[in-house]
């Protein structure tokens, strides 16, 4: 199978961490968005949409969204569960990180990492620390429950929202106030075949 990405981006890199946490073979072809190379003709019959991942497999079938690709993968492993209520909780928190987390500490990241944090988009910047507080503060209220996002064992919910969490302080999030994050990001650099974004 072949991934379209940028191992710098979070929603790129954690497809990267399952993969090697699983020992999943494929071949990892970059791609950068800031040069539109997700906007070339060949890549928008891939995806229309224009976005990476993209996970493309052997017979051509390609499937988008980070975490459709990561729920795709972890299918019949440890990183799933066949528990129905588990699975939506699984759910349940990579749509919280689509909708209530990415938005937030993602884009401040961008703003500040790849765009060099330009005079035109600091208000942007700083508009985006009160939504991306409140996102770790959901966070640290379970992970000072539970080891993990969904009870005692990793899933991919935590992979999910593992990619940009980790990387948060690119964006201006101080993680010490977060003592439960700060111990699960390093339960999760803990484990066999661990990868770092770099």
């Amino acid at each position: 199978m072949k991934i379209y990405a940028d191992i710098q981006s979070g929603n790129c890199y954690k497809i990267k961490l399952l993969c090697s946490l699983l020992d999943i073979e494929h071949e990892w072809i970059h791609i950068n968005i800031l040069e539109k190379e997700t906007h070339t003709q060949e890549f928008l019959n891939k995806n229309p949409n224009g976005k990476i991942p993209l996970l493309e497999l052997e017979d051509g079938r390609c499937l988008s969204e980070s975490n459709a690709i990561l729920n795709y993968l972890s299918e019949g492993t440890p990183f799933s569960s066949t528990d129905t209520f588990n699975k939506a909780k699984i759910l349940q928190w990579q749509f919280f990180e689509q909708y209530s987390h990415e938005p937030y500490i993602a884009v401040a990241r961008f703003i500040a990492k790849y765009l060099g944090m330009p005079d035109d988009k600091q208000a942007e910047f700083k508009s985006k620390q009160s939504g991306g507080h409140k996102a770790l503060s959901v966070m640290e209220d379970q992970l000072s429950k539970t080891q993990y996002l969904v009870g005692d064992s990793i899933t991919v919910a935590d992979i999910s929202l593992y990619g940009y969490t980790h990387v948060a302080d690119e964006g201006g999030f101080e993680l010490s106030g977060y003592p439960a994050i700060k111990a699960w990001l390093k339960r999760i650099q803990k484990y066999p075949k661990y990868i770092s974004m770099e």
